[in-house]
């Protein structure tokens, strides 16, 4: 029996993509050889990169002057490649969670940092609003997803300075200004295709404007002028995003992926407000669409190893929340289905009924 998964990265993948993916480790493309044997400077795979980038442009709205990059070393290693090829002087930040205080740290090591708004004293139950953006910054860095805490920025800032985004757990959820942006980076790993390759869209001529030198592979330029291909690239999860990118378009673009969104968020924070024995954790006008944390109230504490057995009973995995916090977690990714959210709201109210 398939499960529901509520993992929050690697997470759940559309059939779509997996069953696409699989085809492809058989016989890629009809060549008679396997994806993960095929050669990335093949016609057939140097056709998947250029689809692949193309559909993000659409699905996006990316605007002319910009490229699309897929990149290793994940988003911490954007975390370095952000300041090292950006930062002149001065720019901010703001802390909203874990990751966004680690990229935080590495860009210190390129530049001054003014961290203009942090929600750390309060757990990070928020995403701070009322802070000001001096002038002169080189871009204001934001973690638009918070997946330890359940914390979203649901709209694009309106900055005096570039923005630069850190969207791995929200890319493809909602619309995005691309243009008020001189780069977004995002983990495959939640929203797009398995753990691997990292998203990059970064604005041309934001580039070669520091003074520092950057190692080669370091240098965004690089891959700009060399198609994502200087090296040799993580061929499968590539393919895999291209999948996910097809059905993403099938479905309706982003607008209708936003919407799927809200509807599976809104069903589960309402059974939530509902409960009498669970309760969310963070306000209720940052909660995130993607990752809804949540605890037992006061009182019923025991109980969360208990109903997490409970879940798992029901083929519902992937709910406990994030070590450093507790409680549960249920990541809602765009491939997770209504179906799927509907289960735990279930588990959710027959476990209330026994424990009550």
């Amino acid at each position: 029996m398939k499960k529901h998964n509520f993992y929050a990265g690697p997470s759940i993948l559309s059939d779509y993509a997996i069953d696409n993916t699989i085809d492809a480790i058989r016989d890629f493309a009809g060549t008679g050889i396997s994806l993960l044997s095929i050669s990335h400077r093949s016609k057939q795979f140097q056709a998947v990169i250029d689809e692949a980038g193309e559909l993000v442009k659409e699905l996006l709205g990316v605007p002319e002057g910009y490229s699309v990059l897929w990149l290793g070393g994940g988003a911490s290693m954007q975390f370095a490649m952000i300041p090292m090829n950006l930062l002149r002087n001065r720019a901010g930040y703001l802390d909203t969670g874990t990751w966004a205080h680690n990229a935080i740290k590495e860009a210190r090591l390129f530049g001054e940092v003014d961290v203009l708004a942090s929600s750390e004293a309060d757990g990070y139950t928020y995403y701070p609003h009322d802070y000001e953006i001096p002038e002169g910054l080189d871009y204001l860095h934001v973690t638009t997803n918070n997946t330890i805490y359940g914390t979203e920025l649901h709209a694009d800032i309106d900055a005096p300075c570039p923005l630069v985004a850190d969207m791995s757990s929200d890319i493809f959820s909602r619309p995005v200004d691309v243009a008020r942006y001189d780069a977004i980076y995002a983990g495959a790993q939640k929203n797009l295709a398995p753990a691997g390759v990292t998203l990059v869209i970064v604005k041309d001529e934001a580039l070669g404007r520091v003074d520092r030198a950057i190692p080669t592979m370091l240098d965004y330029r690089t891959h700009v002028k060399k198609g994502s291909m200087f090296n040799t690239p993580p061929v499968l999860p590539i393919f895999t995003a291209l999948q996910t990118l097809r059905h993403y378009k099938e479905l309706g673009g982003v607008t209708a992926l936003y919407e799927r969104a809200s509807l599976k968020a809104g069903k589960l924070y309402e059974a939530i407000d509902n409960s009498t024995i669970f309760r969310g954790t963070s306000r209720i006008e940052d909660r995130s669409l993607m990752n809804v944390t949540f605890v037992m109230t006061p009182g019923y504490e025991q109980l969360e190893k208990d109903f997490i057995d409970f879940c798992t009973e029901r083929d519902i995995v992937g709910i406990k929340g994030h070590r450093s916090v507790g409680g549960f977690r249920a990541s809602l990714y765009n491939a997770l289905p209504l179906e799927s959210v509907e289960a735990l709201i279930a588990a959710m109210k027959d476990f209330e009924k026994q424990k009550a």
